[in-house]
C-alpha cells in the first residue's frame, strides 16, 4: 500500500491512513545503519564495586551493574584497559578517554588525538543532519572528550533546549534565509586569507608552522562542517511526540540528566546523527539534588572511608540507572532490518578515570553494550607477571571503528582489535 493512501467518501471527503504495516516497503538492510554512542564519566568508579571478580558468562552482577541485570546479554564488562602511559595525568588525563593520546603528546601523530567518535563522523560525512553531536552535562573542561583530527577539542552544547532545538525546532522561510546568508558569510575563510597565511608560514620556525598547519585544519573542518549544514536547510526536521519540561536547562543534575539521554536516543531513532558523545562531570550547585551532603569531587578522594563511598555510592549508582533506561529506549525500538535500535547502536560508557581517589588513569572502567557484538561476558585483559599489566584500550577502539564501518588496523598507539570481542553471527 502507498504510504499517502486515503479513504474516499462518495461526498468527496478525504481521510487520510494512519502507518499501516502493509504500508512498508522491503527495505534492505543498509537501511538500519549503525550508531555509535559514547558517555563518559569524569570521575571513574569505586573499582571494587564496578568490576565483577569472576570473569567469563556466569560472573556476578556487582552493585555498580545490578541496575543492569535486565540487560545481561546485551552488553559486555571490560578490566584489565587503559590507554598506557600515553593518558597518564589524573584528572588531565580524562580528556584522552575517547582517543587514547594526551593532546599534548599527539604532536607527529598523523591524526594526533582524534577520538573514535570523530573517527567514525568521518564516515557518516553529509549522510545525516548532524555528522556528529557532542553534548555535556556542563561547562567543565573536562567535559571536551572529543577531539578532531586536527587535535581540537571540540566543545559540547550543554543546554538541553539548544539540543532539542537543534535536533526538531522548525525553520520558517526568514529564518532558513537569514541561517544560509550567515553560513555563507563564514565559509571559506582561509580562502581570503590564503596569501597572508602562506606568507606567515615562511616567516615563522618549524614548531610555528606545526602548529599553523594543525590550526589551518581544524579551521577547515569548522568550515566543512558548514557547508554540510547548509546542504541540510531545505530538509523538513523529524517531528517527535516529546517535549522538555519547562525551565529544563535550570533543572538539577538528577532532572537534567535523563534529558540528555532521552534527547540522544531520539537523535538516533529519527537518523539526525549516527554518531553522539555525552560527558557527565560535576553535578553542579545543590549537590546536584542529589541526598549527599559533600561534593562529587570530595566524594570520590574517599580514601576509602565508608561514609563518603555511601554518598558516592548515590551518585554513581544514578548514572547506571540512567545508563539501563536509556539501553532499554534503545531495545524497545524496532529497526527496518529485524533488529532493534540497541542491536545496531554500539553504546560505551565509562571513563577515562580508573580510580579517582589514587588519580589513576589505569584499569579503566569500561562496557559496551549492543552493536552486534556477542555479550553477555566479563572479559579480563590483564597481562604479564602477576597479571596486573593492562592492555590497550585502543584495541577496543579498533574493533568498534571496524564494526562502524571504517577500514582501519589501528587507533592512537593501538594497531590491533581487541581479542575475544566478536561479532554476533
Amino acid at each position: 500500500m502507498n504510504r499517502r493512501t486515503l479513504l474516499r467518501g462518495t461526498s468527496g471527503a478525504l481521510l487520510a491512513l494512519p502507518y499501516l504495516d502493509a504500508m512498508a516497503a522491503p527495505v534492505a538492510r543498509s537501511e538500519a545503519p549503525l550508531r555509535m554512542a559514547c558517555v563518559g564519566l569524569n570521575f571513574g568508579f569505586v573499582p571494587q564495586l564496578f568490576f565483577p571478580e569472576q570473569t567469563g558468562r556466569d560472573y556476578e552482577l556487582t552493585d555498580r551493574l545490578k541496575p543492569l541485570r535486565k540487560l545481561r546479554d546485551d552488553f559486555t564488562v571490560f578490566s584489565g584497559l587503559d590507554h598506557g602511559v600515553n593518558a597518564q595525568g589524573g584528572h588531565g588525563g580524562v580528556h584522552a578517554y575517547l582517543s587514547g593520546v594526551l593532546s599534548k603528546n599527539s604532536a607527529g601523530m598523523s591524526e594526533a588525538n582524534i577520538s573514535i567518535d570523530q573517527k567514525a563522523a568521518q564516515l557518516v560525512g553529509a549522510r545525516t543532519r548532524y555528522p556528529s553531536l557532542q553534548l555535556a552535562s556542563g561547562n567543565d573542561p573536562n567535559n571536551m572528550i572529543s577531539w578532531s583530527a586536527s587535535g581540537v577539542a571540540i566543545p559540547p552544547v550543554a543546554k538541553v533546549e539548544t539540543i532539542y532545538n537543534l535536533l526538531f525546532q522548525k525553520v520558517d522561510r526568514k529564518q532558513r534565509n537569514g541561517i544560509q546568508a550567515e553560513l555563507a558569510d563564514r565559509t571559506s575563510i582561509l580562502d581570503l586569507v590564503k596569501t597572508d597565511a602562506d606568507y606567515l608560514k615562511r616567516k615563522v620556525g618549524a614548531r610555528d608552522r606545526q602548529k599553523l598547519d594543525r590550526y589551518f585544519d581544524s579551521v577547515r573542518e569548522v568550515e566543512n562542517r558548514l557547508v554540510q549544514s547548509s546542504q541540510w536547510l531545505d530538509e523538513p526536521k523529524p517531528v517527535v511526540d516529546y517535549g522538555l519540561p519547562a525551565g529544563a536547562n535550570s533543572l538539577e543534575f538528577v532532572k537534567r540528566v535523563p534529558l540528555y539521554y532521552d534527547l540522544m536516543s531520539l537523535a538516533l531513532q529519527t537518523d539526525s546523527t549516527r554518531v553522539i558523545t555525552l560527558g557527565l562531570a560535576d553535578i553542579g550547585a545543590n549537590f546536584g539534588g542529589f541526598d549527599i551532603s559533600r561534593g562529587y569531587h570530595q566524594l570520590t578522594h574517599h580514601g576509602k572511608v565508608p561514609e563518603y563511598i555511601t554518598e558516592l555510592s548515590i551518585i554513581e549508582q544514578f548514572h547506571m540507572e540512567q545508563l539501563a533506561r536509556f539501553l532499554t529506549q534503545l531495545k524497545e525500538v524496532d529497526e527496518p532490518n529485524g533488529k532493534t535500535l540497541l542491536d545496531n547502536s554500539m553504546v560505551l560508557f565509562g571513563s577515562g578515570m580508573g580510580n579517582a581517589s589514587a588519580h589513576s588513569n589505569k584499569d579503566l572502567p569500561l562496557l559496551l553494550a549492543g552493536g552486534g557484538f556477542r555479550h553477555g561476558e566479563h572479559k579480563s585483559y590483564f597481562k604479564g607477571e602477576g597479571q596486573k599489566t593492562a592492555s590497550l584500550a585502543g584495541n577496543l577502539f579498533v574493533s568498534m571503528l571496524q564494526r562502524f564501518g571504517v577500514e582501519t588496523d589501528s587507533f592512537g598507539t593501538a594497531s590491533s582489535t581487541l581479542t575475544g570481542l566478536e561479532v554476533q553471527g
